[in-house]
């Protein structure tokens, strides 16, 4: 049965919507929940920028007494500031306030300093005439840490048992925080102790976080106590009267423990 002309115009029309149908990109339209796909890309992108996890294992850091510092400290003392030093044992005093007490009279490193070592025998011969300083007496107090708990006494003992000598200083290892540090500094700058920060593995980088004050006369009187109430420190005071009178140091009787 032969199509009429208008069913062929009908034919022909269908297959050239379908031809130019064809030749246009289709779009693809669909339904997708927005929440559920930005959460899925979100988490993909949180995976792809994820570092993955180190393990790093450490082993406890090495224990250290304050004993352990002692000698550490004179290292320091010598190598760096040049200065001849003896350990002032508490335990060796006269036990007449308890160990208590004797650790608030009696520093733990106390310290000579020749000022007229290397001098011309002329200069050094005129300041035995009493015409300046020739030695200079020091004196620290070791601690561990410092800490919020502990700055404040600790600072204080340096104060008590080192107010008799030129330069007084605390020294330690580790200052807890910033908080501690400004402490520190506010005590320092009022009552002229100073702050020694001690490296125990590298004495060398060991550094004077706050200079002392230095007085410029040793109170005599106190001396005289600490000597009666401790042989160590008899000891010291005999090697600085050896060491005023010749000008001279016997390195042996130095920078021991």
């Amino acid at each position: 049965m032969k199509k009429s002309q208008k069913e062929w115009q009908k034919s022909f029309n269908k297959i050239e919507q379908h031809i130019s149908w064809q030749e246009r990109p289709r779009p693809r339209i669909y339904w997708q929940d927005l929440d559920k796909e930005v959460n899925t890309l979100t988490r993909a992108e949180s995976l792809e920028e994820e570092e993955p996890e180190v393990i790093i294992i450490t082993t406890e850091p090495k224990k250290i007494s304050e004993e352990d510092l002692y000698p550490i400290l004179i290292e320091f003392l010598k190598s760096e500031l040049g200065l001849y030093c003896q350990r002032i044992d508490d335990k060796c005093s006269r036990n007449t306030q308890g160990n208590a007490g004797n650790q608030w009279l009696h520093p733990d490193i106390v310290a000579l300093e020749l000022v007229d070592e290397h001098w011309d025998q002329l200069i050094q011969n005129r300041l035995k005439q009493g015409a300046g300083a020739r030695i200079r007496l020091w004196s620290f107090e070791v601690k561990k840490e410092l800490n919020v708990s502990n700055v404040r006494k600790s600072f204080f003992q340096t104060l008590s048992n080192s107010s008799w000598a030129n330069e007084g200083y605390l020294v330690t290892t580790y200052i807890a925080d910033s908080m501690v540090e400004q402490e520190l500094r506010m005590l320092s700058a009022v009552h002229g102790i100073g702050v020694i920060l001690l490296t125990p593995d590298n004495p060398s980088e060991s550094k004077i976080l706050l200079p002392a004050k230095a007085n410029l006369e040793v109170d005599w009187r106190s001396v005289n106590r600490l000597l009666v109430e401790n042989v160590d420190f008899k000891n010291y005071i005999e090697l600085v009267s050896i060491s005023y009178q010749t000008s001279k140091i016997r390195p042996q009787e130095w920078n021991t423990i």
